[in-house]
């Protein structure tokens, strides 16, 4: 088969297209024919050498995929060849197959080609288990979602939206804004222009944010506990703007608030699987009855994944951006 490697670490240009080894699945194991995959920033960080694979998972990027079930391991039941599914992987969504646990799969929602299910996986299992399985988001809350734009920001959104809650967003332009509207967003704060502090001051009427879901770290970590209510949660899952800063405890005390810091990637397969089953219970139904859907941006055959990861890295894109197997 095909996958795209990283011979050596480097900007986009060192992702090559090349001929592997068929992989075989293991004990519990499904083997897909991949349809679709999609990028995320960690692939950018692995392509850069400085987020390896978890023991175990492929060498090669990609955290999700869709495509069809070509083959099954010992002890796998519940699946049969020619099943068309997603699935949340470790690592390995930038081939032609790749072999995945079989808790980590799902069917393809009604209503989602099999294409743009590939959207779908690591933004639910995310944005579910960090936002209702670790922060709680209750109907009635005020939510605040850094990077509403993105691929995690899209289901955001949406899902808070779904359940009850207000949802505010940054985003770094008006267009993108206006597209976090149109999914649900109410509370819109340009963050080249505007405060977020103030911002959602002033919208909760001196409130502040039941839960904030943070992708950039260090940089927000100061700002982001004074936004928080009384009782309120910091769920950080990405470190765009840098891994250390300073926390006032003294703050984060009077607000009686929790910081809760959480990665998909390398978690046991074990607790992959129960994300899932969530995901499956919660998000499926959603996304079937249209209440919630994959945001694409655009699509790319998966020999441009250097082209794929130029559009992500320029931030300019809208949800996700899909490579196709072909």
């Amino acid at each position: 088969m095909h996958a795209i490697t990283i011979p050596e670490p480097g900007d986009a240009e060192a992702l090559v297209w090349a001929e592997v080894p068929d992989p075989v699945p293991g004990v519990g194991e499904v083997l897909l024919q991949v349809t679709a995959s999609a990028v995320n920033r960690a692939d950018i960080l692995q392509r850069q050498g400085h987020y390896d694979p978890p023991p175990g998972a492929s060498p090669y990027p990609g955290l999700e995929c869709s495509g069809r079930v070509a083959g099954l391991g010992p002890g796998v039941s519940g699946w049969a060849v020619g099943d068309e599914v997603c699935a949340l992987l470790g690592g390995g969504g930038y081939a032609e197959r790749v072999a995945v646990p079989a808790g980590q799969l799902l069917p393809v929602p009604e209503g989602v080609t099999l294409a743009r299910a590939a959207a779908l996986p690591e933004v639910a299992a995310t944005v579910w288990s960090n936002l209702f399985m670790v922060a709680h988001l209750r109907p009635g809350e005020t939510v605040l979602v850094h990077g509403g734009s993105s691929g995690i920001g899209t289901m955001a959104i949406q899902l808070a939206k779904a359940v009850g809650a207000r949802v505010a967003v940054t985003a770094g332009t008006r267009e993108k804004l206006e597209c976090c509207a149109e999914l649900g967003a109410e509370i819109l704060i340009d963050y080249r222009e505007q405060d977020f502090v103030e911002e959602i001051e002033r919208a909760t009427e001196g409130a502040g944010a039941d839960v904030v879901l943070d992708n950039m770290g260090a940089r927000y970590l100061d700002r982001n506990i004074r936004t928080l209510a009384v009782n309120g949660r910091l769920a950080i899952i990405g470190m765009q703007g840098g891994v250390k800063g300073e926390l006032d405890i003294g703050r984060l005390l009077r607000k009686r608030a929790a910081v809760t810091a959480t990665s998909l990637r390398a978690r046991p397969p074990e607790e992959k699987a129960a994300i899932v089953s969530a995901v499956r219970e919660h998000v499926w139904p959603l996304v079937e009855a249209g209440r919630v859907r994959p945001v694409v941006d655009r699509e790319l055959p998966m020999d441009q994944a250097a082209a794929a990861h130029r559009v992500v890295e320029g931030s300019g894109h809208v949800g996700k951006v899909l490579l196709l197997a072909g």
